[in-house]
């Protein structure tokens, strides 16, 4: 908490507020001087954020509202802020518009991961189902538990693995140590007895480089930009989890947006989550050819991986650590409460019961 709030004064000056506080009469649209909101987006460097993000906030929504409204962006592991604080400091108005990275909410609010559990969504087509049956209660437990409103759910490339030495499938990890994001990626390998190591995205090459890691949990086209193609010999393509993304803003500053602001917004952010969708799917595959030398890579850098092929023997495996790592050990960060919102979305959609309790 002492942290968090530290670190919201830190920022308050550099990040600000996008508008009036919430309460404050607004005069009519076309008597606002223009207004510039000022947003905390998603990983620097990945096409989500340099041809998705950026252009929507810094070009699109001025021609949107006509020139009345633009925006700032700037990504959140270049703005100083800690993934695990972002929650916390749009809860507290200090981010009014940012980007919350599910993974980083797998320690405090367990809760919120449930449609990205590693080992739950092998496709894009599973992840979208999965999504859609808990999205409603997660979307009501932002507003009413961290006073944020959730304004789209964004999506990486599915995350895979990069590793140095030969690999024919994931009980081939046994005793590597394996770069992951998230404690419950920690928890799927380590149920496959591999060494996680939580490592973040922007000091991921250089781990690799120093020899620290054996292998390497990433999104496919994310990883052929870090050129991890090049330190690396082995691709294993099952989507371990995917990287869900919450855009959400401090629900006072919302409200006090001018309606025609929030009208725009309600309209156009859809239309955003949509083409980062349809864009982490094409990446997925297209991260694959690049990492691999098909001549499908068009936007990456061609290497020279070997493809590790999906077996059935993987799939099984995949589900059973699920079954018997993920979900007890997410259900022993939070309780009760998961295991509600499980039974009542994510099982019926899924047909994946709950372990029995110990």
């Amino acid at each position: 908490m002492l942290r968090s709030l530290g670190l919201a004064l830190c920022l308050a000056s550099a990040i600000g507020w996008a508008a009036a506080p919430a309460g404050k009469a607004q005069p009519p649209a076309a008597a606002h001087p223009q207004l510039k909101l000022r947003i905390v987006g998603g990983l620097a460097g990945v096409t989500q954020f340099t041809q998705l993000e950026g252009p929507f906030w810094t070009r699109d929504l001025a021609r949107l509202s006509g020139g009345r409204y633009s925006a700032e962006i700037v990504a959140f592991d270049r703005a100083g802020v800690p993934g695990s604080d972002m929650l916390r400091l749009l809860q507290l108005g200090v981010v009014p518009f940012g980007t919350v990275l599910m993974s980083s909410l797998t320690a405090q609010h367990p809760l919120y991961t449930a449609a990205d559990l590693p080992g739950l969504n092998p496709d894009m087509a599973t992840l979208r189902a999965t999504l859609a049956a808990v999205r409603p209660a997660l979307e009501q437990a932002l507003r009413s538990e961290q006073n944020v409103e959730p304004l789209a759910i964004y999506v990486y490339p599915a995350q895979v693995l990069f590793c140095r030495d030969r690999l024919q499938g994931l009980d081939d990890l046994r005793g590597r140590m394996v770069r992951v994001s998230s404690a419950a990626q920690g928890d799927f390998v380590a149920a496959l007895g591999a060494q996680p190591r939580l490592v973040p995205f922007a000091q991921l090459m250089q781990s690799m480089q120093g020899g620290t890691l054996d292998c390497a949990v990433t999104g496919t086209m994310s990883g052929n930009i870090l050129g991890l193609h090049e330190h690396t010999r082995y691709l294993h393509p099952m989507a371990l989890s995917w990287g869900l993304a919450i855009f959400g803003a401090h629900r006072p500053a919302w409200q006090a947006l001018p309606q025609d602001l929030r009208a725009l917004l309600q309209a156009q952010l859809p239309r955003l989550e949509s083409a980062i969708w349809r864009s982490a799917e094409e990446e997925t595959a297209e991260g694959v050819a690049c990492n691999t030398g098909q001549p499908a890579c068009r936007r990456g850098r061609r290497g020279g991986m070997t493809l590790v092929p999906l077996t059935p023997r993987d799939d099984a495996r995949r589900l059973q650590v699920l079954r018997a790592s993920v979900l007890p050990r997410w259900l022993e960060r939070c309780g009760a409460p998961c295991a509600e919102l499980w039974r009542s979305t994510i099982e019926p959609e899924r047909r994946i019961e709950l372990p029995a309790s110990p």
